[in-house]
């Protein structure tokens, strides 16, 4: 085997060639001899001529041509990678996407290492931890070496990287080759192909996908779910979306809380209280304990939909779960309060939540000033504020503070 130090190996051998008999007979004599002779020495220029031709690697080549982030990056490479290994992923990070000489560069590796799988995986994970654009390039090439012995995984993982990148025709190019190998087509790889679609936005692909997962009579999981649930977000089906979930529940399986945050947000944005309520139910029933952000999700709904009392209602019960309400959920019943002109109750609200402890930031603070100085009675409800606040002198005026701003 070649040298595996980076300082020393270098390609200055030339390759065999594969046309060049293997011995020469000792007893050819006469004009069979002299035309043995002629064919040898034919034989060797054209050797030398390919030889011109094929690339050659010196792996200790290249240290000052690299940039400063090229050499950070090499720098950077784990101290437990193989020499072997190493050799490759730093000629790799001295590549811009699409260089011609990545091929060559890993087919003339793949002859001077002979790396089993074990050394591709190697390299292949250590790309990755570098967030190497040519991740891709070198895995597809990977796939079409023996030395890889590829599988359906291997396809999943190039077809999922495509797929971040939003290369649609490069995913599927890859997904006809893995089927044109005989390589079965199994549910993981299905999901991740519905996954692509559902994040492209191209609902009726992953709604073919996720039929033939179905007519295969592979499992359904969690993941397949939630790929074709956020596909009906994405193309604003929620009463779909929400068939779903029931689907899923009726199986005693549920989805993953983005998922439900998903669903519940395009509710809430839509100002469906209804839906929203249904959805922030079927969290608790998944077992997931709905944050802040999702009970604002909720309040909103509630506001948008001139529900404010439920509203309210919902800040209260998170007060008594032990939720801190956020000021987002505040400032928006007060900006439900403000659209039909409930200051009188709006100030209750507030003074209730001061009472319990609930402290007001600055969003909702401004958001009254603002209402204030419209209504041209700033001065007045400062003073009724600092009255208020004096009765507990544990409690804080911030109301009037930030009424100062």
């Amino acid at each position: 085997m070649a040298s595996l130090a980076i300082t020393k190996l270098a390609s200055t051998i030339t390759p065999t060639n594969p046309w060049k008999p293997a011995c020469q007979c000792a007893c050819v004599s006469g004009g069979h001899g002299r035309e043995s002779s002629a064919l040898a020495a034919e034989a060797e220029t054209e050797q030398a001529a390919v030889s011109e031709a094929r690339p050659r690697f010196r792996w200790d080549a290249f240290g000052s041509e690299m940039s400063e982030s090229q050499q950070r990056a090499v720098r950077g490479l784990s101290p437990k990678l193989p020499n072997r290994c190493k050799a490759l992923v730093a000629r790799v990070v001295c590549l811009c996407p699409g260089d011609e000489s990545l091929g060559a560069l890993l087919a003339y590796w793949v002859k001077a290492m002979k790396p089993k799988r074990a050394d591709w995986l190697l390299v292949l994970k250590e790309l990755k931890a570098m967030e190497s654009p040519l991740l891709a390039e070198v895995l597809q090439h990977a796939l079409l070496e023996n030395s890889f012995e590829a599988n359906v995984r291997d396809y999943t993982k190039l077809i999922h990287i495509y797929g971040k990148q939003k290369l649609l025709q490069k995913a599927e190019d890859a997904f006809a080759a893995m089927k044109g190998r005989g390589f079965p087509c199994d549910q993981v790889m299905l999901t991740a192909l519905m996954d692509m679609y559902s994040k492209a936005g191209d609902l009726t692909r992953a709604k073919e996908i996720f039929r033939e997962i179905v007519l295969l009579g592979l499992p359904l999981d969690k993941r397949a779910y939630g790929s074709m649930i956020m596909a009906y977000i994405r193309a604003d089906m929620l009463q779909e979306a929400e068939g779903l979930i029931k689907e899923m529940e009726d199986q005693q399986m549920f989805a993953g809380k983005e998922v439900y945050k998903a669903l519940l947000r395009a509710y809430s944005y839509r100002g469906d209280s209804d839906g929203a309520q249904r959805i922030f139910d079927a969290i608790q029933f998944a077992g997931i304990v709905p944050d802040t952000k999702l009970c604002a999700l909720l309040v909103n709904a509630y506001c948008l939909s001139n529900r404010i009392d439920e509203a309210v209602c919902v800040i209260r019960n998170m007060r008594c779960a032990g939720v801190k309400p956020c000021d987002k959920c505040i400032a928006l019943v007060l900006g439900a309060y403000e659209k039909v002109n409930m200051l009188e109750t709006a100030l209750e609200f507030l003074t209730e939540l001061e009472e319990k402890g609930v402290s007001i930031g600055q969003e909702p603070s401004q958001l009254l000033a603002a209402w204030f100085r419209k209504l041209g009675v700033v001065h007045e409800v400062e003073q009724v504020l600092k009255d208020l606040s004096s009765e507990d002198m544990t409690s804080k005026p911030s109301f009037a503070v930030s009424l100062e701003q």
